[in-house]
């Protein structure tokens, strides 16, 4: 097969290789959205059971945390040590005006935590 527009009249050709290389980027792109769609669908299968592990961990996080800087009196940063192997994705932070520690799991949970005395550190409600 020839084309016209080949720059200073010369004549270009399409190998049947070239003609199969176009046909794998498609079929490669095919791959790509199906993929994209499967993986879509697990994330939205999984969500609410994420959402639930997320609320258990800033929840446990809070509350540990709270209980760590103020019935233990020690420094947020040696709080890390409580948590349990797989809370890596849980951050907490002191809110100091409320007596109040604040955990995290990015996108999906905050939990908080409030020094209430004699009684200890509770959970604030949802």
């Amino acid at each position: 097969m020839t084309t016209p527009s080949a720059p200073h009249g010369s004549t270009a050709t399409i190998t049947p290789a070239q003609n199969g290389d176009r046909r794998s980027s498609g079929r490669w792109k095919i791959w790509a959205l199906a993929i994209l769609i499967a993986l879509l669908g697990a994330l939205v299968w999984y969500y609410p059971t994420l959402k639930a592990q997320a609320e258990v961990g800033a929840a446990y996080g809070a509350r540990i945390g709270c209980s760590c800087v103020y019935v233990q009196r020690r420094d947020i940063a040696s709080c890390r040590t409580d948590f349990e192997p797989g809370m890596e994705m849980v951050s907490i932070e002191l809110v100091e005006d409320a007596r109040a520690i604040r955990a995290s799991v990015p996108l999906l949970a905050n939990r908080t935590a409030r020094f209430a005395g004699a009684t200890g550190c509770l959970l604030d409600a949802e």
